[in-house]
């Protein structure tokens, strides 16, 4: 393969994604896990798939960075989940600190990749990459939008019985519960869904969107979502692996759109090549400005308390 992409961490999420992106043929890929033997393990796990997958796509293991220089998309899943009796900020100091060291260790080695961040809380996550890797704005972004866009389109296929390849849906905002779903927007086969659901069935289907990482949690007990995130990494993987100028919502950071500076935001961009190549500004209602300005305040305020741990 003449591309590389390294994935940090090697757990659920991060092992996945190097699944989705060798099975699809696009990319060497370099499992990077601090555990020693898991990121080595999953990695020849994958090699051996390969000729039952019919893939040649190589996947390394490696507890250092030395194996991941040169990398064209760094995806970074690491990071721990909060624990009982573990502090909100406790979990912040951490999984900064991981952040930190994760973007110290990628600058060194691939200086001109592409960062896609999954770790949360997202994007207060992003923010610390982009300040710790020096890199500029359109090669550091976040993943959340792709995956509450996919949950959407799965709810509204799940309720209207119809293929989700017919099924198009638009989540704006922060990754959690002030994640802004514009129903007006979301469509089937070009039907808004506002054409073909009740008032009531659409913000229940926005109630569970917003929910959707909780319920996953609830059902597993033990742990969390990782097959849809991994795959919402691949995709905006391959768009920019692919040059397809895909218009995918990531977290981006903003300077002045949509009324919004200084913070990372699930917004509609054109992934390419060299990143984020276009940030796609679209007219909003004033209650659906409302919504996200509640959401950017509450990122806003995850930003400030990272601060203190920078």
């Amino acid at each position: 393969m003449d591309r590389k992409v390294t994935v940090v961490g090697a757990g659920n999420v991060g092992a996945t994604a190097a699944q989705r992106l060798a099975e699809k043929e696009l990319c060497d890929v370099v499992l990077v896990d601090i555990a020693e033997g898991l990121p080595q393990g999953k990695a020849l796990d994958l090699r051996e798939a390969a000729p039952i997958e019919k893939h040649d796509a190589a996947v390394d293991g490696s507890n250092t960075y030395e194996a991941t220089a040169g990398s064209d998309i760094v995806i970074i899943t690491a990071g721990i989940p909060r624990k009982p009796g573990m502090s909100r900020d406790d979990l912040l100091k951490t999984n900064t600190n991981i952040m930190k060291s994760v973007c110290t260790e990628v600058a060194k080695q691939s200086p001109d990749s592409i960062l896609i961040i999954v770790s949360n809380p997202l994007d207060a996550m992003c923010h610390v990459a982009m300040e710790t890797s020096g890199f500029p704005k359109h090669r550091v972004m976040g993943m959340a939008g792709v995956l509450d866009s996919a949950r959407f389109r799965a709810f509204i296929s799940m309720e209207l019985n119809v293929s989700v390849e017919n099924t198009h849906a638009f989540v704006l905002g922060g990754h959690g519960d002030t994640m802004v779903p514009l129903p007006r927007f979301s469509t089937v086969a070009g039907i808004p869904i506002t054409e073909l659901l009740s008032k009531e069935r659409i913000e229940a289907l926005v109630d569970r969107t917003r929910k959707g990482g909780g319920e996953i949690v609830a059902l597993l007990k033990t742990g969390s979502a990782f097959y849809a995130p991994a795959s919402a990494a691949a995709e905006m993987a391959e768009a920019i692996i692919k040059d397809k100028k895909k218009i995918l919502p990531c977290a981006a950071y903003l300077e002045g759109e949509y009324g919004i500076s200084g913070i990372f935001m699930g917004v509609p961009v054109k992934l390419g090549s060299k990143g984020i190549e276009d940030i796609i500004e679209i007219e909003l209602t004033e209650s659906e400005r409302n919504d996200l300005n509640d959401s950017a305040d509450a990122v806003k305020q995850l930003v400030e308390d990272i601060g203190k741990f920078m």
